[in-house]
């Protein structure tokens, strides 16, 4: 059943690749998530993902939706297995009557859940086995360990795991498996919202922490997998935006794209409608694609008040302007710890200019080199 799709005509117009740092893979920069795909029926989820290939994406990840998609994955891949890219995660753990996700770090349940995953999708490897979701420190720590990170390590030995990585929603969480582990991509969320502090629980570290990880990735040759760029589709509904306005999906592809280091972008779909506007992305203008509209994006709370984005930056002192500012709001708010961080940084706000550089460029109008003044003054220097 389905359509007939013939590895020659995989590789078409419809999609545009980027290589692998350390590999020889070529990713496709739309890639496809899976988290509500699952509600459909098995032949549904077949053709999507057949008609999926046909138009030229080739990276799936497989975590946070149902169990139901791996059997018409591996159908739909039957014969082209070496064409489609798997994104596999250790720790998402699926169960009950309806395959319902969960998160675990059982050693013993994660083996068996890669072991029936690989039966399911009918092959016997993942092309990158992902640690999956670690957001704190002492979930790292208990995943060397517990053996989860030396299981993923012996996979890789054996050739059932071409590559691993991670998922993780903490930049200092990330920089540190960047430094621990033998890493080729990792999937990190990616979208303004966040990116201006504006998302919600996962919105987690400063604009500029967010902007050094991916820089260190990018010096490490460790790609990026985006998720979440369109906030679990908040962005896009105008109710439900942090910005109290729709977004397009096109223009915060381009968006997590232009981010040092991705190499695609993990957009979920539903079913064949998705699939085809995201196709459509391909065949839009630079003008269509143009997403400095993002940088005029206010939310009500956010004017006049420093939302450590990094627009201001770079500073002329080399001061980390939003990394001074969130210090010094944390310690108005009584956290013990904001003023050592502050005073371990290199550069201070004592040693503002006054240029008004940071004043002129700050799209939420604080007057950053006032601030600096007050800031100075707080902290006793």
């Amino acid at each position: 059943m389905g359509l007939a799709v013939s590895a020659p005509s995989f590789r078409i117009p419809s999609m545009e690749y980027r290589k692998l740092p350390k590999g020889n893979e070529e990713i496709g920069v739309i890639g496809l998530g899976t988290a509500y795909l699952y509600e459909r029926s098995p032949e549904e989820i077949e053709k999507v993902f057949r008609r999926a290939f046909e138009l030229g994406f080739n990276h799936v990840d497989l975590a946070a939706g149902g169990y139901s998609v791996y059997k018409p994955l591996g159908k739909a891949m039957e014969g082209m297995r070496d064409k489609v890219h798997l994104q596999m995660h250790l720790g998402a753990i699926y169960g009950g009557e309806e395959g319902e996700y969960g998160w675990g770090r059982d050693l013993r349940a994660i083996k068996a859940m890669f072991q029936k995953e690989l039966e399911d999708l009918r092959t016997d490897y993942a092309d990158f086995l992902f640690l999956h979701c670690v957001d704190d420190m002492d979930d790292l720590a208990l995943l060397f360990s517990s053996g989860v990170y030396g299981y993923a390590a012996e996979l890789k030995k054996e050739g059932k795991a071409r590559h691993l990585g991670f998922s993780s929603h903490t930049p200092a969480v990330a920089s540190a498996l960047l430094d621990k582990g033998d890493f080729d991509l990792f999937m990190f969320s990616v979208n303004p919202a966040y990116d201006l502090e504006e998302g919600g629980e996962f919105a987690i570290g400063s604009r500029s922490e967010r902007a050094a990880l991916f820089r260190k990735a990018r010096d490490l040759g460790v790609a990026i997998s985006v998720m979440k760029p369109f906030l679990g589709g908040k962005l896009l509904d105008g109710k439900a935006s942090p910005f109290k306005k729709a977004m397009d999906v096109h223009k915060c592809i381009a968006y997590a794209l232009d981010t040092p280091g991705v190499v695609t972008v993990m957009a979920g779909v539903s079913g064949m409608d998705d699939l085809e506007e995201l196709s459509r992305h391909f065949s839009l203008s630079k003008e269509e694609l143009d997403y400095s509209c993002f940088l005029e994006l206010k939310s009500e709370k956010a004017m006049g008040e420093c939302v450590y984005c990094g627009h201001c930056l770079p500073c002329p002192a080399n001061i980390d302007i939003g990394l001074v500012n969130k210090y010094y709001d944390l310690a108005r708010l009584g956290d013990p710890l904001a003023a050592g961080h502050y005073g371990k940084l290199y550069h201070k706000a004592s040693e503002c200019l006054r240029c008004g550089h940071c004043d002129a460029r700050c799209p939420f109008k604080v007057a950053q080199s006032r601030r600096m003044a007050e800031i100075a003054e707080y902290f006793g220097e």
